[in-house]
């Protein structure tokens, strides 16, 4: 039997099904049915309502933020994070290639260019001398203090690392790099709801983070996100700008500025809250699952991507590295045919023809980690 028949038969005995294995379904252990029927029932099933409000005192309590603004989607909460970060057109942005094409396109969105840095093999998230060495080679401060880069002329406005799978990014160096610059740090910590490095949840080391609730996530709202910080400021305005900017006086409808209607439905809401009362036992099945994948991988030779030391990561995606590319495309093919869901990393920013054109880095890790790592199926095992 082959290193894949072998794996493929591991994975079968995980979910012990014969049935097609997915990358990672929603799990509903809780309350969901009763808070939906409930949200319904009050009529209040869009932007206000109990669930909402609900959500946001949770995802405090639970990741220690001081304050929580609950959005539509993770997509949105970045998207707003950039506004209240004061990116403009033609202002640039760095950010890791190796990402969701969110990442990049809400930068875009703005009007912004990204600039696209290296990753880290082992934490797979960007990498902070690639980040110095971009930084020291191309910007300076001007005379107002703005990161300016002497190539382009143009102001570095922030920077938006990413949790990649869940496991923490070095934020202690990317933090220390960029406030030398006065660059306004975003985490994309989409992927990393129950990630935590040096005790602190992901999204709280930099000035601002996101965290995303779409289906596939470890928890889910259907569609869904938050923004969570410790700035008072900041959140006041990220409440404000994602409901439309709307000035509440009386009864009337006045504006004050170009908002957003990003505010997460009550009925949303609804649904996640009971999946965050869930949330340490999804994460101790999640990690008990890391566990065992990287016990079967110990004895086959292949690299299991493993938490960063000091963090412990949420493991939403568990994930090996393979030797090359062409052992990655046999995986994925043997696997998918046999109808245990594997995929490839995401095809990396620079190699995408929207962003081909963008500065960029040395991609030497980026460029490896690509041809090498495939994600395994992650779900929550019910019978575990």
């Amino acid at each position: 039997m082959s290193n894949i028949e072998e794996t493929i038969a591991f994975i079968r005995g995980l979910y012990k099904t014969e049935e097609f294995i997915p990358l990672h379904a929603p799990v509903f252990l809780g309350r969901e049915k009763e808070y939906l029927n409930n949200c319904i029932n009050s009529t209040f099933v869009s932007s206000v309502g109990e669930y909402v409000d609900k959500f946001e005192k949770m995802l405090c309590e639970y990741t220690g933020a001081s304050f929580s603004i609950a959005t539509v989607n993770g997509t949105a909460a970045l998207h707003s994070a950039l506004v209240l970060a004061g990116v403009k057109r033609d202002d640039e942005v760095l950010t890791q290639s190796l990402t969701f094409v969110a990442t990049a396109n809400a930068i875009s969105y703005t009007g912004a260019l990204p600039v696209f840095v290296d990753s880290e093999r082992s934490r797979l998230s960007m990498d902070p001398l690639s980040l110095r060495e971009f930084l020291s080679e191309n910007c300076v401060l001007n005379e107002r203090g703005e990161c300016i880069n002497i190539k382009t002329k143009k102001v570095v406005r922030a920077c938006v690392p990413m949790h990649t799978f869940g496991h923490p990014a070095d934020m202690d160096s990317i933090v220390d790099i960029c406030k030398k610059y006065n660059i306004f740090i975003i985490e994309d910590a989409a992927e990393s709801i129950g990630s935590f490095t040096g005790g602190k949840h992901t999204g709280l080391k930099g000035d601002i983070g996101i965290l995303s609730f779409n289906g596939n996530k470890v928890v889910t709202a259907g569609g869904g996100g938050a923004i969570i910080c410790n700035n008072e400021n900041l959140a006041k305005k990220a409440k404000h700008v994602t409901t439309t900017a709307r000035v509440i006086e009386d009864w009337s409808y006045s504006h004050d500025e170009i908002g957003f209607n990003y505010r997460m439905p009550n009925i949303n809401a609804a649904l996640v809250c009971a999946q965050l009362e869930k949330l340490p036992e999804i994460i101790k099945n999640k990690r008990e699952t890391a566990s065992l994948y990287k016990k079967h991988f110990e004895s086959s030779g292949i690299q299991f991507v493993d938490e960063p030391e000091n963090c412990q990561s949420n493991f939403w995606l568990n994930a090996i590295a393979l030797e090359d590319k062409k052992s990655r495309d046999e995986f994925l093919k043997l696997t998918n045919d046999q109808g245990v869901m594997t995929r490839p990393l995401w095809m990396p920013m620079h190699r995408l023809e929207i962003y081909k054109n963008f500065q960029k880095t040395s991609m030497e890790n980026t460029d490896f980690l690509w041809e090498r790592i495939v994600n395994l199926p992650s779900s929550f095992r019910p019978n575990s």
